[in-house]
């Protein structure tokens, strides 16, 4: 079983137990998510639920693991002109774990 569901601008397919990061947002680390966006939710045989826009009463029910970010570091270089430009930036987000898929 799994769903497709939105958070912000962003659209995530998803299965019980799987891990995702999402947008940064205030949670505490063991505390439930609920995610009512729900594009789709489909079976393994076949069985699907389409919304339009929206799958009624579904939503995705998921578990917060901890906030982490990921270094990313930019370089510019004009070799022989004297150029060097070192910057950094620290995008958080928020994971989770994902428990259960309600229809």
């Amino acid at each position: 079983m799994y769903a497709i569901f939105e958070d912000g601008s962003r659209q995530y397919r998803v299965a019980v137990g799987d891990t995702v990061r999402l947008d940064f947002r205030e949670a505490e680390a063991g505390s439930t998510l609920e995610l009512g966006k729900v594009l789709l939710v489909a079976s393994g045989t076949g069985d699907r639920q389409i919304g339009q826009p929206l799958v009624a009463g579904a939503k995705v029910v998921a578990e917060v693991i901890g906030h982490s970010s990921t270094k990313h570091t930019i370089q510019h270089f004009r070799r022989r002109k004297n150029y060097r430009r070192l910057r950094g930036h620290r995008q958080p987000y928020l994971e989770v774990r994902i428990k259960d898929i309600v229809r």
